[in-house]
């Protein structure tokens, strides 16, 4: 036997090369499965024989074997089973005796794997036994129903039924209804027309024979008509139907009934019907085809006439036969490894699962299954073979292969040579681990250089070959060879150590103390192997620094050798915890600074106003973080709706120090609401304010402002107006504010006063007949709130409204002074007569193609007794009237007097000017309008910002005497009866430097002090 075992050992050894050398070696693999078949047995007479399909795929090619009900079927000489390739050929059939379930089996070299069962079943129908049967007796309005009694069969049936003679079928409708599960004919109310012979016809789908029941005779009873009464459901489906995935469900319902009932189907849960869903209310049949799990639930069939409703409730049960979603593949292991196979699948109920081993049920201690999953520990030459995961439950099984290969291997190091260089450092431990491929495990053995490695203290070979050496040393360094053999040979693989000196940190640990806005530089100095690369890394608070990014405050300054780095400008938040980790390809190593942030103190939290008078409010609050640097001083500030932004304010203690939490506000406003902040400040700084406090309104007191600026006068007749500054909302005082309006006239003891309940009020009116014009009152402004009366202001004098002007003025006189222009004048009025004061004269002036409803306005001030009208048009006649005004109004019109205009002149263009310091050239004078002279204005001055001398002339030159050591600007403009024209542009005469001066002309003179300037222009119109 143990040689036996040693053969397979070798035979296994060689299997790979033998694979390599042959790739057409494979596992069975079913390409063909047997399917149940439903057989007529009508047919056994002619054709007795049937073929179930098997065919696999393999090399060596697969040997078939079959098994009928879990018993192996043997194809002898004589017998009625042959085997075809895999096919299993049944002749002679006995349906008695080859009925069953069978399975197919297919082996090779590599195991054996079992097909799915497949069924033989016999489809029959026999005759019907009875040849007679009595007569159904019913009353007309009543319900039948007629039995059918199908024969002995196998195989779906479907049932009709005949009425008298074929071929008249009864036609199914709301009133008849043939169950398919029965064969029964329901009549839910007989009428005389149904009276007749019913035969019942079955046919069996599968061999489709067709036989026919004897006739029952229905005949109507003599003894009266069956009244109306409810339905009676006489066709109802079972109370659970389980329906599989995917196939179509049919429930019938049916009721007895007068009137014939109708049916309508639900479901409970009240989800509607989907679309797929067909309803046929005439035969009582409710399909559901492609049945889902959202399908499964609770449905009700209602019967309903007019006498009464009747129901039935079934439950439809969704269930799926096993479908595999994760299978076992094909695995190679070697001797003593572990294996572990998963399959999954769905269905409903939940499959079980079983493993089979070459056809075979699994049966181990070393194996065990748990929710599908195979596992075999210690695996053995033995366990090579064909797995099958068999997934069930009572609606079907599904199956799933797998080859399992267990090897023995020489051992090899092809795929797991060791790590060329191990880098360790003194006083490190390093690790080489030694993974060859060999089944069985053997012996792991090591060597330093050439010579056997002795284990230490140091220096260990663990159980699963790796070698560990702690503590290195110098010494340590060299090439080590781990070998590994076993019965099937021997194999090597070198790899070397290499001892580097440690990476040490100089700089040691420390607690820097900066302050905010300051730059500082963390050490982070190293000794370190030459021969390695550092790589410097800094972490602030744990959180990887990024260079370059973080607002720039942070710099890299240490260079190659060493990872300093410059935090600029520093804030508080950059306080916390620094650690620089320096790594290289042997070892790495950390140390964390300390950096101590100090600033302004943080803000101060929970302002508290724990208490508020009329112009104080108590205040507390507690401390903000100090930012490590003592609190020295807090400042309180203030803000109301009517002050710009915060303010400081007024406390006691005046001073408010550092250790203080309380203070009062003091010099408030009454009747404001305020909210209060506080800022605390250390020797750094000032921080930030706190939160404000919650609005806070201090309490009220009687008014301590009067009114300003109260005036008046004007209004209608009989009227004293009196008018004042509102007073401010932030110095009323408290709620309820008004004023009181106290006067009298000249003269008086007594004052009337008047209520005027208005915060917003700025003017009061005192209406009485017997107020004179003009007259005057002594006024005073005081003010009062809900606490209490404030103070009058002082007493100014108004007077009362004053009547408009009575008398128009005289002597109006009207006069062009140009196209433009109309002077006008009059006789002023007495200044005060009758206290009808006169406080100027209104102008009104229009033209002949105007209105005077539309005439312009113009008003003088005081006693003026002429104006000039300007802007009006020239050739144009205007009328105007004048009056006198006052505050009351105007007085009546003066006569109307009418002016007409000068004819304008088309504008003089700018005069053409020339000349220089000797003498200017003469221009010829274009022909002017002979209606209108024009004169010329020479303005002569001697820089931009002087005033200018003017002259004025007839001609079209003149001569001026100028200095000769100074610049000159000279300017023409034309003017006449028309108006002014444009100026010409400016020309600068520039002065003498010496006694000799040479100009725009060829000839040279001497000049004297004073020089004669000759200017000749020329005076152009349009023409």
């Amino acid at each position: 036997m143990q040689t036996l075992l040693w053969v397979v050992f070798i035979l296994l050894l060689l299997l790979p090369l033998l694979i390599a050398a042959c790739s057409v070696l494979q596992s069975p693999v079913f390409t063909k499965q047997p399917g149940s078949i439903v057989y007529p047995v009508e047919t056994l007479e002619r054709n007795r024989e049937v073929v179930f399909s098997c065919e696999a795929q393999g090399s060596p090619p697969p040997i078939y074997r079959w098994k009928l009900n879990g018993t192996e079927i043997s194809p002898k000489s004589g017998s009625h089973y042959s085997l075809s390739g895999g096919n299993l050929r049944i002749s002679h059939l006995n349906k008695d005796q080859d009925a069953g379930t069978y399975q197919c089996l297919a082996s090779n070299s590599f195991g054996t794997i079992v097909s799915r069962e497949a069924s033989l079943t016999f489809a029959y129908l026999e005759n019907f036994k009875t040849h007679r049967r009595s007569s159904v007796s019913v009353r007309e309005g009543q319900g039948v129903v007629l039995l059918c009694g199908p024969p002995p069969h196998s195989g779906d049936l479907i049932f009709s039924w005949i009425f008298n003679e074929y071929p008249t079928y009864v036609k199914q409708d709301t009133r008849r209804f043939i169950s398919q599960e029965t064969g029964n004919l329901y009549i839910a109310k007989v009428e005389p027309s149904d009276v007749g012979n019913y035969t019942c016809v079955v046919t069996n789908t599968v061999t489709k024979t067709r036989v026919q029941g004897p006739p029952t005779p229905l005949v109507l009873r003599s003894d009266g008509v069956m009244g109306e009464y409810e339905p009676k459901i006489e066709v109802q489906f079972p109370e659970v139907v389980h329906v599989a995935k995917g196939s179509t469900v049919k429930l019938e319902c049916f009721a007895l009934g007068n009137p014939v009932p109708s049916i309508n189907w639900r479901r409970v849960d009240g989800v509607p019907f989907p679309r797929k869903v067909d309803m046929r209310k005439a035969s009582g049949v409710l399909e559901i085809p492609y049945f889902q799990q959202e399908d499964a639930g609770t449905y009700e069939c209602v019967a309903e006439n007019s006498r009464g409703m009747n129901t039935v409730k079934g439950k439809l049960s969704f269930y799926a036969p096993p479908h595999l979603i994760e299978k076992p593949q094909d695995v190679q292991k070697l001797i003593d490894d572990s294996l572990v196979w998963e399959c999954k699948a769905t269905g409903k109920p939940k499959p079980s699962y079983r493993w089979m081993k070459n056809g075979e049920n699994l049966e181990s201690e070393r194996i065990q299954v748990a929710n599908g999953a195979l596992s075999i520990s210690r695996l053995t030459l033995t366990d090579t073979g064909m797995y099958q995961c068999v997934a069930g439950n009572k609606h079907g099984e599904v199956y799933s292969n797998a080859e399992l290969r267990v090897i023995a291997v020489a051992p090899d190091f092809s795929h797991s040579q060791l790590r060329s260089q191990t880098l360790v450092k003194v006083g490190g431990d390093a690790l080489i681990e030694c993974k060859p491929k060999m089944s069985p495990w053997g012996v792991v053995s090591w060597r330093k250089g050439s010579e056997p490695l002795r284990e230490s203290n140091r220096v260990t070979i663990l159980g699963n070959g790796n070698l560990r050496i702690w503590n290195a040393t110098k010494s340590d360094a060299g090439l080590y060879t781990c070998v590994a053999r076993n019965q099937f040979g021997v194999a090597s693989s070198t790899g070397s150590i290499t001892v580097k000196e440690p990476t040490i940190i100089t700089t040691l640990p420390s607690t820097l103390d900066v302050t905010v806005g300051e730059s500082v530089v963390l050490p982070c100095q190293v000794s370190h192997d030459p021969s390695l690369e550092l790589k410097f890394t800094w972490f602030f608070n744990e959180q990887l620094i990024h260079f370059g990014s973080h607002g720039g405050f942070f710099e890299k300054v240490g260079g190659h050798s060493a990872g300093d780095i410059m935090v600029r400008n520093i804030q508080l938040r950059h306080a916390g915890k620094y650690t620089c980790a320096v790594q290289t390809k042997v070892d790495s190593i950390s140390i964390a600074v300390d950096l101590v942030v100090r600033g302004p103190p943080g803000p101060p939290t929970s302002i508290h106003v724990e208490e508020i008078t009329d112009t104080t409010a108590s205040l507390s609050w507690r401390p903000g973080p100090d930012n490590h640097s003592p609190i020295t001083a807090y400042t309180i500030q203030a803000r109301t709706p009517f002050s710009l932004g915060w303010q400081a304010v007024t406390t006691v203690p005046e001073v408010v120090g550092g250790h203080q939490l309380t203070a009062t506000v003091i010099d408030l406003s009454p009747w404001v609401e305020y909210e209060f902040r506080v800022l605390a400040s250390n020797t750094i700084g000032t921080g930030e304010p706190s939160k404000p406090s919650k609005q806070a309104r201090t309490k009220g007191t009687s008014p301590k402002v009067t009114t300003a600026n109260v005036s008046g006068g004007g209004g209608s007749r009989s009227e004293l107006v009196i008018t004042w500054e509102p007073v401010p909302e932030e110095l009323q005082n408290g709620a309820g504010f008004g004023y009181v309006v106290a006067f009298r006239p000249h003269g008086a003891t007594g004052w009337m006063q008047a209520a005027v309940p208005s915060a917003e009020a700025s003017r009061y009116v005192f209406k009485n007949e017997t107020i004179q014009p003009f007259s005057p009152f002594h006024v005073k402004v005081g003010v009062y709130n809900n606490e209490g009366e404030g103070p009058f202001g002082p007493v100014t004098t108004i007077y009362s409204a004053e009547e408009e002007p009575g008398r128009a003025p005289t002597r109006v006189r009207a006069k062009s002074l140009s196209a433009s222009e109309i002077e006008v004048s009059w006789k002023a009025l007495p200044w005060n007569a009758s206290k009808k004061r006169v406080l100027g004269y209104e102008l009104r002036y229009w033209s002949r193609s105007e209105k005077e409803d539309t005439a312009n306005v113009q008003r003088s001030v005081g006693n003026q007794t002429s104006t000039i009208i300007r802007g009006v048009k020239g050739s144009t006649t205007y009328y105007i009237s004048v009056r006198a005004y006052n505050t009351a109004g105007t007085g009546p019109p003066s006569s109307t007097v009418n002016v007409t205009t000068k004819k304008p002149r088309k504008s003089p263009s700018r005069s053409a000017l020339s000349g220089n310091c000797v003498c200017c050239r003469c221009f010829r004078a274009l022909t002017l309008d002979s209606t209108c002279a024009v004169r010329h204005q020479v303005l002569y001055k001697k820089n931009r910002h002087s005033r200018p001398n003017v002259m004025e002339t007839n001609t079209t030159s003149v001569e001026l005497a100028l200095p000769t050591d100074e610049d000159y600007i000279i300017q023409i403009k034309p003017f006449g009866e028309g108006g002014e024209g444009s100026s010409s542009r400016q020309i600068t005469i520039p002065r003498i430097p010496g006694p000799n001066a040479v100009g725009s002309a060829s000839k040279v003179s001497t000049l004297s002090a004073l020089s004669t300037i000759a200017l000749s222009f020329t005076a152009r119109t349009s023409l």
